[in-house]
């Protein structure tokens, strides 16, 4: 009595553990996805707002606004395309090392765009201008380079899968339109009676001889003609058949 209390008191606290632990991997999840949400949303509204301030704002405020647009779009874009294509190709992981790189120079630059935004001196800041500029198409171009090059060498590996499998159903096609029969395979059911008849020739008397041969049991009858026998026409009936051919009709004796 006291094993199976023990047993049930083991399984109980084994039922409240695995519960605990789904529990807490539930809400692990659920945060995770909260946290997405969120940072979705804070990119969202921080990308309409750039959008905004880059049409809306001239002068340095406006041009920084530019420069931070410009800077995520070509980030994201390339994270997206390098993160989709090294779960195929995983030579892309050198490159999405690369990137990952690429972007701690990518997130210094956004952090000092934003504060400059900031900043009252605005002929301090116009002044730093080209250097920014500078330093934004050095990384935006790194990323369009990394990001190009992965989509060129997506595409080159989906045309070599499609020549490949082109040239397999070209041979395909080839085997299933191969029905004919070639010129020196013999026909089942022809050619048999000739060769044999060819082969029983004889000449002037022979063939009367062979033909009264006495056979056991057959004394007295007429000798049958194995020689006309072996060069009549073959049995239509007997010859290859193909699904396309019509049936061949017998012939009426009268």
């Amino acid at each position: 009595m006291e094993a199976v209390i023990l047993i049930l008191g083991l399984l109980f606290f084994a039922f409240v553990a695995l519960g605990v632990y789904v529990g807490v991997k539930a809400i692990g999840a659920a945060k995770r996805g909260v946290d997405r949400t969120i940072t979705q949303a804070r990119r969202t509204v921080e990308d309409t707002t750039l959008r905004a301030k880059s049409y809306g704002q001239p002068g340095v405020s406006g041009e920084l606004a530019q420069l931070r647009l410009a800077l995520r779009t070509s980030m994201r874009a390339t994270q997206e395309a390098l993160q989709a294509g090294v779960a195929e190709d995983a030579s892309l992981s050198e490159s999405l090392g690369l990137f990952q790189r690429l972007s701690v120079h990518g997130r210094e630059l956004d952090d000092d765009l934003k504060r400059l935004e900031r900043e009252p001196d605005r002929a301090t800041v116009a002044s730093m201008l080209p250097g920014l500029k500078q330093r934004t198409e050095r990384i935006t171009h790194s990323a369009d380079s990394l990001r190009w090059a992965a989509r060129d060498r997506a595409r080159r590996f989906i045309e070599d899968d499609l020549d490949a499998l082109n040239a397999q159903i070209d041979v395909e096609a080839g085997a299933l339109r191969h029905w004919t029969v070639e010129p020196d395979e013999p026909v089942h059911g022809q050619g048999d009676g000739r060769d044999r008849g060819q082969g029983r020739k004889t000449g002037p008397g022979q063939g009367q001889n062979q033909g009264q041969a006495s056979r056991p049991g057959q004394e007295g009858r007429r000798p049958v003609d194995d020689t006309a026998q072996a060069i009549t026409a073959a049995d239509p009936r007997r010859q290859m058949q193909y699904p396309w051919q019509k049936a061949a009709r017998p012939e009426t004796t009268n």
